[in-house]
């Protein structure tokens, strides 16, 4: 079954307070393009499912409409797009 940002929201939800975020590519304007970025896993402080494109979470990005792409890696998920890459893993 492919994972969807339904699917992605209740892994969230179960490992809210173990869930850590790690940015590897984001959109910069300067330059019109996405780029990499160098991060580590960060704790994820705030989870908000009010915010339709951010889930509340720092560094994450869903453009929706079915142009997310999304990945299950072990504990977790790599999720890009045009806005850019991120890993959301329990940890």
């Amino acid at each position: 079954m492919k994972p969807t940002i339904a699917t992605v929201k209740s892994f969230i939800k179960k490992n809210k307070d173990q869930l850590y975020i790690k940015v590897s590519s984001n959109f910069d304007g300067m330059v019109d393009c996405v780029i990499p970025a160098k991060s580590e896993f960060t704790k994820v402080d705030q989870i908000n499912m009010e915010e339709k494109y951010t889930l509340g979470i720092k560094g994450a990005w869903f453009v929706g409409n079915s142009r997310d792409y999304i990945t299950p890696i072990e504990n977790g998920y790599e999720i890009y797009n045009s806005c850019g890459s991120f890993i959301l893993k329990k940890i």
